[in-house]
């Protein structure tokens, strides 16, 4: 199937799922947010209601809700905020191998009711096609709760949903993914929020100096730092800033990791299983 029968496919779906009123399950991510305008454009013909929900959470990057909420307002979208403590509710804090499963189960519940509190029975996400040949026990979660995944049902991979949220002019249209950051420590490590906001000034920090796609693993005292293998040069001539920079943050070793950016580097021994 091409890209415009795929975009044909996925307005099918969207006009389908908004003969209800429909909850939009909203990180401010290009996914969720090519959703979101599918969604709201799809309700001036409807006249039903959509709802954008943004979980904050202690394990996301603080400034995820400031975008979602900026992002929502661009739309012109109704936005709500439900908050969660995924260590405590989640049950995450050794970072187990189904921690993925835990968190979207706890998040998703908490939006389901949300919705239903609202009288909305139907919740929308923005899985693409892309996630369903990684390792994404979350889906699983998805799947249980019954909730809607029209992009990977339309067949969109991550680069034609970047394209067609270009085409609408979607301001995140090129935001880099943002994963949890649990995802920067490796299994049956306890987790704590100290750790994982140090995690985030230093993500936060390299892509203020040029970087795009930018990981730092966390291995004991190690700062493992993934990026684009176009960007290692750059990593080259500014590994004194950098040095210096993570070691304030109290990492005592600082590598460049070879392979380059690849997401889910963490689950590479899971993936062998």
């Amino acid at each position: 199937m091409n890209y415009n029968d795929k975009k044909r496919n996925l307005m099918e779906i969207i006009e389908r799922i908004s003969e209800n009123d429909v909850v939009v399950a909203f990180s401010g991510g290009v996914d969720s947010s090519l959703l979101l305008k599918l969604f709201s454009e799809a309700s001036k013909k409807s006249g039903n209601r959509v709802c954008a929900v943004t979980a904050n959470t202690k394990i996301h990057p603080v400034k995820d809700i400031e975008i979602a909420s900026r992002v929502a307002d661009e739309m012109g979208a109704e936005h709500r905020i439900v908050t969660i403590d995924e260590l405590q509710e989640a049950g995450i804090e050794n970072n187990p191998v189904d921690r993925c499963y835990r968190c979207k189960k706890s998040i998703f519940n908490k939006i389901i009711q949300l919705a239903n509190d609202e009288g909305i029975y139907t919740v929308a996400e923005g899985t693409n096609s892309d996630d369903l040949g990684m390792y994404r026990p979350g889906i699983r979660a998805i799947r249980e709760l019954g909730i809607k995944s029209p992009l990977a049902e339309a067949g969109f991979t991550k680069e034609e949903v970047r394209k067609f949220a270009a085409e609408f002019g979607i301001s995140v249209s090129e935001r880099p993914s943002t994963p949890c950051m649990a995802t920067r420590f490796p299994y049956g490590v306890k987790l704590d929020y100290e750790s994982i906001r140090k995690v985030e000034d230093g993500e936060i920090w390299l892509r203020e100096n040029g970087f795009y796609n930018v990981r730092i693993r966390v291995h004991g005292n190690i700062a493992r730092i993934e990026v684009d293998k176009k960007d290692m040069n750059l990593v080259i001539d500014k590994k004194d800033e950098i040095t210096e920079y993570l070691k304030k943050l109290g990492y005592d070793y600082i590598t460049l990791d070879l392979e380059g950016f690849r997401s889910g580097s963490m689950d590479i021994h899971i993936k062998d299983k």
